[in-house]
């Protein structure tokens, strides 16, 4: 028969060494060193000029003279002590100077001004000191060992946490996030739902021989809403969600990013089924086939990525356990981590569409009061290219405007306002251009306008402004494309070209010289012309042939390294980069002064108003003439106007 314990009858813990002994000689250190000196009685320390200036005035009734310090009482203080009445057991008041070294003659000063003089005591606390100096740390030291022993001893298995798994543990479900809360990647969702419809219901992919994904690779653009997703997978599926981040597992000693790997898959198995969040992946899973990996090596970075690979998919099988990693440059990741097998499916987050950011859009305001005039397809017609977390930050911005505002709700030129800021930067009205300043950006500002007008596939011109804006820009000109495009045709890149020289142009013909203001345009201009030969093959001379390395396809402001090329061949590439420009800039010319009159009267305006957009503007573009040459030159690239 089970006799039932008593819950207070539980027996006495053993007093360990780490807990007592140390404790007790810890006390005696801080005990010594700061609560005694509180009661020891307090000298007032002068100089030593000052001592000897008593002594010669007699005033000194007693002094201990040290080899560090002499301490004195003075004669009215001794006096005051022998005449009173009460208990002499408070000590007279003492002083203390230090003494200068070579100083002889003090004893005779002394003994001719008749001063009771001798030796301090000894200092009986230095032994003690010294005691404690050799005893007290070894102490410490094994008491701290006793008690992590203790600690490992009772299961707790904290004693030694360098290679424990820094993975942050969510309860089932417990992540915050659904598929609700997810819109504009559709595709996405729709892959990651049947994850979570085979941890809900095994046994329908399991009855025709089905096998779940082991892991599953998310890729794309920073902001499309990777980390979201994977919230949201264990969100719905209502398990165990591990999330960590690649950087985390990476340390300074060899083998701890191992030992971290191989603890989290310990406690991912114990509470399988459950998913496991690896953000940032490149930063473990860079390819080990670098020039810096020629000779092997004891690399940290290298055993944490080969015990990652054989957790994944080694001897030992990892049932239940699903991985989900996030990355932005997924060409960089090591070929056997991307192995089916490891990573069985690589799903591509990509920038949402008009819809698609029509449908995040409404996600993000729910707690956002919105005025009757406010057009979400309108707003997501204006942010091509954002994504999902450039919405949130859209919708917040706009909010704010509001407030700031003292609105109870959020306009449509709120958000129209937040678009702005976003694109080009906050206003800097601190910046104060003068009259000559002010002309150029006018010009320079109406010439992007007037030559964006005609080319292809370049978006309707919304807005000209010339108030600074943001870092460096003293006005821009806002061009938002109608619809979502994927591919950029050869007419619509000339185009492109030359819209961003037109400001430069404007400046040429008008004023006669150029200024610093297009230094942006044409390093933007230069980069597409050469991805338009190195990389889109779109040369007639040379071809189509990649002469770039296509790299880093998921994030911007990068240039691609060439490949090995002859001399000869690079001479070729910088003389059509330069072909190219030439004929954009001629264009440009062109184009203005076909429309002088359009480019002076906009300016004018601009010079007034400072920002031109809405019916007025149109008024003015829809003046706009085309050349007869343009839509040759947009086909061919020929030149129709004579460079010398």
């Amino acid at each position: 028969m089970p006799v039932e314990k008593d819950e207070n009858s539980k027996a006495p813990k053993p007093e360990h060494f780490g807990s007592s002994f140390v404790t007790l000689f810890l006390f005696l250190f801080l005990f010594h060193f700061f609560v005694a000196p509180a009661f020891r009685p307090r000298a007032n320390e002068v100089l030593y000029s000052q001592f000897l200036k008593e002594v010669k005035d007699g005033k000194v009734g007693r002094a201990l003279v040290g080899e560090e310090q002499i301490q004195y009482t003075l004669k009215s203080d001794l006096s005051k002590m022998q005449s009173t009445q009460e208990d002499n057991s408070t000590p007279p008041k003492t002083y203390v100077t230090r003494p200068i070294a070579g100083d002889t003659a003090l004893s005779q000063l002394l003994a001719e001004k008749n001063v009771e003089f001798g030796a301090p005591p000894p200092d009986n606390s230095g032994v003690l000191t010294t005691l404690l100096g050799w005893i007290v740390p070894p102490l410490i030291f094994l008491g701290i060992w006793g008690w992590m022993l203790n600690r490992a001893q009772a299961g707790s298995g904290t004693a030694l946490t360098v290679g424990k798994s820094k993975a942050r543990i969510y309860s089932e479900g417990n992540t915050g996030v659904t598929f609700a809360d997810v819109a504009g990647i559709d595709e996405a969702e729709e892959e990651l739902q049947e994850i979570v419809e085979f941890l809900k219901n095994s046994d329908k992919y399991t009855r025709v021989g089905a096998k779940i994904p082991k892991g599953v690779l998310l890729v794309g653009a920073p902001g499309t809403g990777k980390t979201l997703l994977a919230k949201a997978v264990a969100g719905e599926a209502v398990v165990p969600f591990f999330s960590i981040s690649g950087s985390e597992f990476i340390e300074l000693f060899v083998g701890v990013g191992a030992a971290r790997v191989r603890d989290m898959f310990k406690q991912a198995k114990q509470q399988a089924p459950c998913i496991v969040f690896i953000d940032e992946l490149d930063a473990l899973g860079k390819s080990r086939g670098g020039a810096g990996n020629l000779m092997g090596g004891n690399d940290e970075r290298e055993q944490t990525l080969n015990q990652l690979l054989t957790e994944m998919d080694g001897f030992e099988a990892n049932t239940g356990v699903i991985i989900l990693a996030a990355t932005n440059r997924p060409e960089v990741l090591d070929p056997a981590l991307r192995r089916p097998g490891r990573f069985d499916r690589q799903i591509v987050v990509d920038r949402p569409d008009k819809l698609g950011r029509e449908a995040i859009l409404k996600v993000h305001i729910q707690k956002v009061e919105l005025a009757a005039d406010v057009d979400l397809g309108a707003i997501a017609a204006r942010t091509p290219g954002f994504a999902g977390a450039d919405l949130a930050n859209l919708v917040n911005e706009a909010a704010l405007l509001a407030a700031r505002q003292n609105r109870e709700a959020v306009t449509m030129a709120d958000f129209n306002e937040a678009v702005e800021r976003v694109i080009a930067g906050l206003e800097k009205k601190s910046r104060v251009l003068n009259e000559m300043e002010k002309k150029t950006v006018a010009y320079h500002e109406a010439g992007h306008a007037i030559v964006g007008t005609l080319m292809p596939g370049a978006g309707k011109v919304e807005k000209i402004s010339i108030v600074p804006r943001g870092i460096g820009a003293l006005g821009y000109t806002l061009q938002l494309p109608e619809e979502d495009r994927f591919l950029m045709a050869e007419d619509e890149i000339r185009g492109r070209i030359a819209t961003l020289l037109a400001g430069r142009s404007a400046e040429e013909i008008v004023l006669g010289k150029i200024s610093t203001g297009a230094s942006d345009d044409i390093q933007k201009a230069t980069d597409l012309a050469e991805r338009t030969v190195t990389l889109y093959g779109m040369s007639q001379k040379l071809g189509p042939i990649a002469l770039e390395k296509m790299q880093q396809q998921f994030l911007d402001g990068f240039s691609n390294p060439r490949r090995p090329i002859s001399p000869k061949v690079t001479e070729e590439i910088d003389g059509e980069v330069k072909q190219l420009l030439d004929r954009a800039h001629q264009t440009a010319l062109k184009i203005l002064e076909t429309n002088r009159s359009v480019l002076e009267e906009m300016t004018q305006q601009l010079l007034q108003k400072e920002i031109l957009e809405g019916e007025q503007l149109r008024q003015y573009l829809e003046q706009v003439r085309s050349p007869e040459e343009l839509a040759a030159w947009l086909n061919t690239g020929n030149y129709y106007l004579s460079t010398s």
